[in-house]
């Protein structure tokens, strides 16, 4: 059974629009993860599932909702986006008193589908199961996937796929774009509604009605979260408003994949022709993603307008700075160092310049072996003048620190389009198979840890819409 809270709909009226999912014709269970059931404190069969996942039917004291919100879209506002194809069933509140949304993706039109059919095929929804369950068991804050349940229908992309839809589970579905739909509406008295839901519900130490803190605490959750992002080599792919979560963590896992050969620059979403969310621009984004947050809480900074925008933009001059020592705190591990000294930042860079080219994944897991480091680089000179350096600089104890920091295994891009090509046939063998090895990141296995063959060529991910 689930037991349903609904704090979002009584705190928040008018922020969304009551709808029910639509019922899948023929569901069948594709994955559960119980481990997570177990932790949401949820006594699930797999009949129940298999009904209450797909839409086929309701769990009791569920109330769908589709949620109001709108954003930045490669830089360009969408004043009216929300829940097209996602139903909000309602929130769990766990043994130890953790709230948590479960949502249902891929689950039929709403009156914010935009023209879109509101569902989703089984590939997608199952790169999110995998991905989040990576990002999981590497201890980066991220929403989880509770399900995938095929529903027996057909969805039209490039050609007619399966559907399915994902049971997603987050501590909420507030967004950046969430606070911009009300801002941009004129409606303020939401916008505080919203910052005070917010607070209590994710920030419960800071007082209430403390917004600065509020834009600080934000501000240092998604510092922290994009600098694990650039330590695993992660590209989330449409880093727009409406895929910031307000909770710190990483939402909406559509055209996202690893960069395997480290390189600055690296694409992999179909849309983004201009490369704005190229892997180094994530912490530029991130700054950007914040300042449209600031505006929107500029009313509750200060009652005078240009004495809160100072403030808002003081705040926001600091994000750089936060990042960049979040993300040395994450090299510093990668790396093997205990404590800290005033040349590790140049000694991560040093070694960025020099294993351009080299897997990412790869080059931090074997740094404490140079033999196996050695095939990884066409050309080791640099690396022949920056392994003393850091030799210079770790303790005893470097390797063990390194195994138990760096991942064996990432989901590889093209095991993962091994896995979603068979699940789409019907064999879920392969998904389950990669999925095993990507929990248990830290195990070396073979089959899971080498960079894609020759030929598998340019990789290019889609929002699955």
């Amino acid at each position: 059974m689930i037991q349903f809270d609904h704090s979002y709909t009584r705190d928040l009226p008018g922020t969304y629009l009551r709808v029910p999912p639509d019922p899948a014709p023929a569901p069948r269970l594709l994955v559960l993860n119980r481990p997570l059931a177990a932790d949401l404190g949820l006594d699930l069969t797999e009949a129940d599932a298999e009904a209450w996942f797909s839409g086929t039917s309701l769990p009791p004291g569920a109330d769908p909702i589709a949620q109001a919100y709108a954003g930045h879209q490669f830089g360009g506002f969408s004043p009216q986006l929300g829940d097209g194809r996602a139903h909000l069933l309602g929130e769990v509140i766990t043994p130890d008193g953790r709230r948590f949304d479960i949502q249902l993706k891929g689950s039929g039109r709403t009156p914010f589908s935009r023209g879109g059919d509101g569902k989703a095929a089984v590939g997608p929804m199952l790169r999110e199961y995998l991905i989040s369950e990576f990002m999981a068991a590497m201890g980066v804050p991220t929403t989880r996937s509770l399900a995938v349940v095929a529903t027996g229908q057909k969805v039209w992309r490039e050609t007619k796929l399966p559907g399915a839809v994902l049971a997603r589970v987050a501590a909420s579905h507030i967004r950046v774009g969430t606070f911009q739909f009300f801002a941009a509406r004129g409606e303020g008295d939401k916008v505080k509604a919203l910052a005070d839901h917010a607070i209590a519900r994710h920030y419960p130490d800071l007082a209430a009605g403390d917004y600065l803190a509020f834009l600080d605490a934000v501000i240092a959750r998604q510092a922290r979260l994009i600098a694990e992002w650039m330590g695993l080599g992660f590209i989330h792919g449409v880093m727009n408003t409406d895929n910031m979560a307000i909770s710190g963590e990483t939402i909406d896992y559509g055209p996202c994949a690893f960069m395997e050969a480290y390189a600055p620059g690296t694409v992999f979403s179909s849309i983004d022709h201009q490369g704005r969310y190229a892997y180094a621009n994530q912490p530029l984004i991130l700054g950007w993603n914040l300042a449209r947050l600031a505006e929107t809480l500029v009313p509750l900074l200060d009652p005078v307008q240009e004495r809160a925008i100072e403030i808002a933009n003081d705040r926001l001059a600091g994000i750089a700075t936060r990042y960049r020592a979040d993300w040395l705190a994450v090299m510093r591990r990668k790396l093997g160092l205990l404590g800290e000294h005033e040349t590790d930042a140049q000694l991560a860079d040093d070694l960025l310049s020099a294993m351009e080219g080299a897997d990412w994944t790869l080059t931090f897991r074997r740094l404490a072996d140079e033999a196996a480091l050695r095939p990884l680089f066409p050309d080791f000179a640099k690396m022949d003048a920056w392994l003393p350096r850091w030799r210079a600089r770790v303790a005893d104890g470097a390797a063990a620190r390194i195994a138990a920091t760096n991942p064996a295994v990432i989901p590889r891009n093209h095991k993962v389009e091994e896995a979603l090509a068979a699940a789409t046939e019907g064999n879920m063998a392969p998904c389950h198979a990669l999925l095993a090895a990507i929990q248990s990141p830290f195990v070396e296995a073979e089959p899971f840890m080498l960079p894609a063959p020759t030929g598998f060529g340019q990789y290019v991910t889609y929002c699955g819409t």
